[in-house]
């Protein structure tokens, strides 16, 4: 039993007709396979890791920054490939942090020091 259809080559069948009379159509729209959880973008914390690892070696070099010695460790760490996201991003955290106020700890010893004239000639 044929049924036709008012549209032409329709692929579905009109409502009403017969269970089987004709395959299911393809599905040539949708979800496509999958292939494990979305992995995050390349780049982005190991950029700022390696930013961070670079300035605070900077700042042990140039500065005498003590607080930078752990902070360039962390920064390490949080390059390490076998690292878990949570964990590269909170060493990160504590890499920018130990920068920042080794950073802050130097810029007030220079003032503390200029202003009691110590760094005079």
């Amino acid at each position: 039993m044929s049924h036709t259809n008012p549209g032409g080559d329709y692929p579905y069948e009109p409502y009403g007709a017969p269970y089987g009379e004709r395959p299911p159509p393809g599905h040539g729209h949708g979800y496509g396979p999958s292939y494990g959880p979305p992995q995050p973008p390349r780049g982005g914390v190991s950029a700022a890791a390696l930013v961070a690892l670079v300035l605070n070696l900077l700042a042990i070099v140039g500065c005498c920054n003590v607080l930078a010695i752990p902070g360039s460790i962390l920064a390490g760490l949080a390059l390490r490939a076998e690292t878990l996201p949570k964990t590269r991003r909170d060493l990160l955290t504590w890499s920018w942090v130990l920068y920042g106020l080794g950073f802050a700890l130097t810029i007030s010893v220079f003032f503390s020091l200029g202003a009691n004239g110590y760094l005079d000639d």
